[in-house]
């Protein structure tokens, strides 16, 4: 199975080559990466090709469109379009994968699924220390070193047990299953039969739409809530324009109560 990282990014260099570096460090490693680019300016193509540099094994792609606003799901839709792979995973620049991250969305790939999980989010202080350092340093079991949970929720997120362990409680935790950008995975066919994102969507529930409507084609969700951990390096957000929220939220709900499965405004 030929299998492709997909890391969206704008315009946050230091926050990428941390989470490339997290690439740098996985147990299991892609065919390909895949730098779906919504407008970056040069600074971020110098980062990728550091990184191409210290890992010239790891193919390493980079789609680039200009700067007009938020238009994530056009980027995607072109990095879709433009892969060879059958496989695909998908993050974003400000998370960072924890060593077993890949391994297990591929470990777990399957016909008729998608896979989704969450980001355990970190504090202001905490990222921008990683950010200083230029990566996030783990301890013997795991985690991130110097990092504690807030609360139970967090620790557990963090896979503090044996994986099979852990493994068990995502089978049994009882979780309504959407599609998360920043971790989630399914094969390619089953992207293209939805027609991939809808463009006409900017920030704001734009993956779940996505995802319902490879629901609504017949797949099945799996969430990783235990044994795939992300950590959200914290940012600021001024591209949030809360009319687009809205908006955005409707079609998802219109999405949902309608069965919907292709985008008029996507792939094709």
């Amino acid at each position: 199975m030929n299998t492709e990282l997909v890391i969206t990014t704008f315009q946050k260099p230091n926050y990428l080559n941390v989470v490339l570096k997290s690439l740098s460090e996985q147990a299991c490693l892609p065919n390909r990466v895949c730098i779906a680019d919504d407008g970056s300016d040069s600074s971020t193509q110098s980062v990728i090709e550091s990184f191409q540099a210290l890992n010239p094994n790891m193919p390493v792609r980079h789609v680039w469109h200009e700067n007009l606003g938020f238009r994530k799901t056009a980027i995607l839709n072109e990095v879709i379009r433009s892969s060879r792979a059958d496989y695909l995973i998908f993050t974003d620049d400000d998370c960072v994968m924890h060593p077993r991250f890949i391994q297990r969305h591929l470990e777990l790939a399957a016909p008729g699924q998608f896979i989704t999980g969450s980001a355990i989010r970190l504090e202001q202080d905490f990222s921008d220390k990683i950010l200083r350092d230029g990566k996030l340093h783990w301890d013997n079991n795991g985690r991130p070193m110097g990092w504690k949970a807030r609360s139970r929720s967090e620790l557990l997120k963090s896979m503090p047990f044996n994986p099979r362990l852990m493994s068990v409680l995502d089978t049994i935790s009882p979780v309504r299953c959407s599609w998360a950008g920043g971790n989630a995975s399914t094969f390619r066919k089953y992207i293209l039969e939805v027609n991939g994102f809808d463009e006409s969507m900017g920030y704001g529930a734009e993956d779940k739409e996505f995802g319902a409507r490879l629901i609504n084609m017949g797949l099945k969700g799996r969430h990783l809530r235990y044994t795939a951990p992300l950590y959200h390096l914290e940012h600021s957000r001024g591209y949030i324009d809360y009319a687009q929220i809205k908006k955005n939220r409707m079609t998802l709900n219109a999405t949902r109560s309608s069965g919907k499965i292709r985008a008029e405004n996507g792939i094709d």
